[in-house]
């Protein structure tokens, strides 16, 4: 095995620098298109997941803890504590509520376009032959990748957890290159279960991987990998049992338990075959035929890859898969399938010049012009989440995903504005998005959904009749209890309704009025003391609509 040019050829290195400046265009134009305009100011607002981290981070910063609602029992409604603490460092700065979440995409972008110097390594590592254009199509793909782009620069943790798998395939790659052994990938990756805690599984995936491949070494893998697990995951278990009084995140109960494992998994298999139907199903298997050519380092990147999906299929998918696309737990392992995919696309256009007898130059040109080819088509079809109508998103003719002018971010801004100015700041708001509207409202929450209430999220579900019940699971969004959200704790406003609303609105139009507010449909406790009823709207709006 031959040390490949890491630094790559003079032209090569200009390309991947253009790649990276025209990334980062692409990157503030991504941005922009999320943000929104209201009242003369110019918002920017992350996926409403994110926001949740977001108002940890700062009642964090204020003084109250890691806490959704100021002077409530701490509940951990998150997953991912270092990047909290990160939107916590965000939030030491005099910026206005309309500029925090902007910070957190610019460090996003950069993250990623740090990510796209490490698929670049890896498939200078990977490709024996033909370097440059594999490392160029690898990062081409990586780079246009749009669901790795809409969850990382819409905030999400994505963004630093693809950056350290990247790293520690670079790392790998070069250790079966010089033979050397190197503990840092089973230091980062026990450092990023601080992150998310499932980074658990790439991490005793990595074990599992070079304690077959890497057998004199095999004690030291182990070693490390499970140091590394016992020392983050021990702090962070010993930190979460005396600040939680929970050995697991109360995500953990909302979205793992109450719900036959069978019909979890069987969700998880069919959005994984529909991931694989819009990727399309040749381009997805093709990578996977170098894997019959023994190759470490292929075998490797593919292992990350697999193990990834498995755990998304494990898990039942996310809650978003009718987007489209990699979801957050495939999207960080998505840079290295491309690596192998294109080096897979590479060899294809190396055996069609081969069956068209090309010699010289015209052989050089000929793998190119045909590797450009397969190259474009792959990137098309891998950014068709749903249907060719995405490009649209891809190419920014419309906002990203729930962003931009008129989406929900932009709406539920807009009605946390308007709530501002109707209640005290003791109102109780009940939500069932539990980021974005108690983020600008600063207002004490219910969770209709449970991700912030240890009640909700440890409560049965309900399992769907039929067929459905093998597709049906969302997680995160399946468990809701309106007597006791509502009717017991008796929220000032209820913003949101989840699903089978017919059966609290009896409840609510008895001690409940309706009332519009920025466009949508909220329902007011009568003779609340904490609604500043002069200014609220005439009673009345479209109840069917909220």
């Amino acid at each position: 095995m031959q040390s490949p040019p890491l630094r790559g050829s003079r032209a090569g290195r200009l390309g991947f620098g253009f790649l990276i400046a025209s990334f980062l265009l692409y990157a503030a134009c991504f941005i922009y298109r999320t943000s929104f305009t209201i009242h003369g100011e110019r918002y920017f607002s992350l996926f409403d997941d994110a926001m949740i981290s977001m108002r940890y981070a700062h009642n964090f910063v204020r003084g109250h803890g890691l806490v959704w609602n100021i002077g409530r029992p701490a509940v951990e409604g998150y997953t991912n504590f270092l990047w909290v603490l990160f939107m916590a460092a965000i939030h030491l700065l005099p910026l206005p509520a309309s500029r925090t979440a902007l910070l957190v995409q610019i460090s996003a972008a950069g993250l990623l376009a740090a990510n796209l110097a490490l698929v670049r390594e890896a498939a200078l590592w990977v490709a024996d032959a033909g370097p440059e254009p594999v490392a160029f199509g690898a990062v081409g793909m990586t780079a246009s990748y749009l669901p790795l782009n809409n969850w990382g620069l819409q905030g999400m943790e994505v963004s630093l957890l693809v950056l350290v798998m990247s790293a520690c395939l670079c790392v790998a790659l070069r250790s079966m290159q010089d033979g050397r052994f190197r503990a840092a990938p089973y230091v980062w990756l026990g450092a990023s279960t601080l992150v998310r805690p499932d980074m658990a599984v790439p991490l005793i995936a990595w074990l599992l991987f070079h304690a077959v491949a890497d057998p004199p070494r095999r004690v030291r893998h182990a070693a490390w990998a499970l140091g590394a697990l016992a020392v983050c995951g021990g702090l962070q278990t010993i930190f979460r049992l005396w600040y939680f009084g929970s050995a697991l995140p109360n995500t953990y109960y909302l979205k793992m338990t109450g719900y036959p494992s069978l019909l979890r998994v069987s969700r998880g298999a069919v959005v994984l075959s529909g991931f694989i139907w819009r990727f399309g199903a040749v381009l997805f298997a093709l990578p996977f035929v170098l894997v019959l050519r023994r190759d470490r380092r292929v075998g490797l990147l593919l292992w990350m890859f697999v193990v990834q999906v498995a755990y998304s299929v494990y898990v039942g998918g996310d809650a978003w898969e009718y987007w489209g696309g990699s979801n957050r737990y495939i999207s960080i392992a998505m840079p290295a399938f491309f690596v192998v995919l294109s080096l897979a696309l590479y060899r294809t256009a190396v055996a069609l010049a081969q069956r068209l007898e090309l010699t010289g130059t015209h052989r050089r040109r000929g793998i190119l012009m045909a590797f450009a080819v397969l190259l474009g088509v792959t990137i098309l079809q891998a950014n068709s989440i749903y249907g060719f109508d995405a490009w649209k998103e891809v190419l920014l003719l419309r906002p990203p995903l729930h962003s931009g002018p008129g989406g929900e971010n932009h709406d539920e801004v807009q009605e946390a504005l308007a709530l501002r100015e109707l209640t005290t700041p003791d109102a109780i708001l009940a939500v069932t998005r539990a980021g974005t509207i108690p983020y600008f409202t600063d207002r004490p929450g219910v969770d209709l959904l449970g991700k912030n209430d240890t009640v909700v999220a440890r409560e049965p579900i309900a399992v769907p009749a039929g067929r459905e019940r093998f597709w049906a699971f969302r997680p995160g969004h399946m468990k809701f209890d309106y007597r006791y959200a509502i009717e017991q704790q008796q929220p000032d406003v209820v913003v949101q309704l989840w699903h089978h609303r017919e059966a609290i609105l009896p409840y609510l139009h008895r001690f409940y009025t309706p009332v519009a507010v920025a466009g949508h449909c909220v329902y007011v406790r009568n003779s609340s003391p904490h609604v500043l009823w002069n200014k609220l709207p005439p009673p009345g709006c479209d109840e069917h609509g909220q």
